[in-house]
């Protein structure tokens, strides 16, 4: 991560903006609460993660905030806990009436389902005795709630891109696409060379299937179409919906991800990773996440000479179209004895100071919070280049919306895991949209949909 910012690229996402100026909020702990007293034993709080695939940038969070936060905090201990399969870990360990005093879900919808059954600490009035809201985008902030009610603090905001093997496009001169039509020509051209054109898989996560589903459907479809289905004016077995799904179908039909199905469900991530960085793979569309790994698969550190970029998802129009999401949020465990200690660590994590030194030193996104600009030094210049484009398509209008942020729960199940029948040939595009929409519509006269932002 080499170059700076430039400041018409700091405006990361549509609303999930970055003031770069007056910001407020402190970079470490503020003090109250249980704080207040200085114990003589620190508070010992709980956090479990995914432990390390390899890299540097595996553990930099760590060393970059946890640790930090531990050696000034006079009152606090956070003991990070490398939990395989942390999420699924949890998620059991809570419904028990156990897991970790800090709770981390893999997007809003998740933590949705974990306050409707009373598994969070209701935050509001930690929010207010924190000041989170000066901190936070409003917007993004929003997505916490549950009815009236804050239950989680939105972090990694993300969009998708189109990355590609640089070095296997020159020597081939193909030239990355800009609209769909240009990418299905394409990967038939890849296939053809006897190249994988796409290197994704479902093995480690198989939500991953949605990510697919909303990228087709806001680069097919349109955003202002899918803006019209989140609220209500426009049915999700809509013919344009069903093009966008039939497309993606296509794709799984001929094998152009990881080489066929049976692949696609069973190569682990860092083998895919490995085969787009040494040349097998030639493309792979997945998030902003990406960019805290991907040079473990390219050039010196992956033993081979090759280079990566990347560009917007292709759009039938050809427009820059970038979807705008919240990867993960962090609540409170209702089970947590300290929730005071708690509320004063997510402080300190989700302070601008923090977030930003994550972005520039371990390269991954960071929350929705008004970052100052000199904290956004040593960007990786391709980064730089994917931020700059996003801010300029949110100027443009041209946002798209992620399915683990806006859908709502149980919607959001269903798109990830009914779309494995379609591919599987057992239901229609048609018949897989119709399902959709009747979850989708019992979501929503019931109120569960996350807060959409205007048009």
């Amino acid at each position: 991560m080499r170059k700076n910012f430039a400041l018409q690229g700091l405006r990361l996402f549509l609303l999930l903006m970055f003031t770069l100026a007056g910001c407020t909020a402190p970079a470490a702990p503020a003090t109250g609460g249980e704080s207040a007293a200085v114990p003589t034993e620190k508070i010992k709080l709980s956090l479990w993660y995914n432990p390390p695939s390899g890299g540097e940038t595996a553990v930099c969070w760590l060393d970059t905030s946890i640790n930090p936060f531990n050696e000034q905090s006079e009152t606090i201990m956070v003991e990070a806990v490398a939990q395989p399969n942390a999420w699924d870990a949890t998620r059991t360990a809570i419904a028990g009436g156990g897991g970790p005093d800090i709770v981390t879900t893999p997007g809003p919808s998740f933590a949705y389902e974990l306050a409707q059954a009373g598994q969070l600490v209701a935050l509001d009035d930690l929010a207010t005795i924190e000041g989170w809201a000066e901190s936070f985008v409003p917007w993004a902030l929003n997505l916490g709630k549950v009815g009236d009610k804050l239950y989680s603090l939105p972090a990694e905001q993300e969009t998708l891109v189109l990355y590609y093997n640089k070095t296997l496009f020159e020597a081939n001169g193909w030239t990355p696409p800009t609209t769909m039509d240009e990418m299905m020509a394409l990967a038939e051209t890849i296939n053809a060379a006897g190249i994988i054109p796409f290197a994704q898989s479902n093995a480690d996560w198989r939500p991953a299937n949605e990510h697919y589903v909303g990228e087709f459907l806001n680069h097919v479809a349109g955003p202002q179409k899918v803006y019209e289905a989140l609220t209500g004016k426009l049915a999700w077995d809509d013919p344009v919906f069903v093009q966008a799904i039939s497309m993606l179908n296509d794709i799984q039909q001929k094998g152009w991800f990881m080489g066929g199905l049976d692949k696609y469900y069973t190569v682990p991530d860092s083998e895919a990773s490995a085969a787009f960085g040494n040349g097998e793979a030639a493309m792979r569309m997945t998030g902003s996440w990406y960019l805290g790994g991907i040079n473990d698969f390219f050039g010196e550190a992956a033993g081979n000479t090759n280079e990566w970029d990347a560009v917007p998802v292709p759009s039938m129009t050809g427009d820059a179209i970038f979807d705008i999401g919240i990867g993960s949020t962090w609540s409170i465990n209702a089970a947590s004895e300290h929730p005071e200690a708690a509320a004063e660590f997510l402080t300190y994590w989700f302070s601008p100071a923090v977030q930003g030194e994550i972005l520039a030193k371990c390269g991954f996104s960071p929350a929705p919070v008004r970052l100052k600009a000199d904290a956004l030094t040593g960007i990786d210049p391709r980064a730089a280049k994917i931020f700059e484009a996003v801010g300029a398509a949110s100027d443009a209008g041209n946002y798209g919306y992620t399915t683990w942020t806006f859908w709502p729960p149980k919607s959001g199940v269903y798109i990830y895991e009914e779309i494995e029948k379609v591919w599987a040939g057992d239901m229609t595009a048609e018949e897989y949209l119709a399902g959709l929409q009747k979850q989708f519509q019992e979501e929503l006269a019931a109120g569960d949909i996350p807060p959409i932002p205007e048009r």
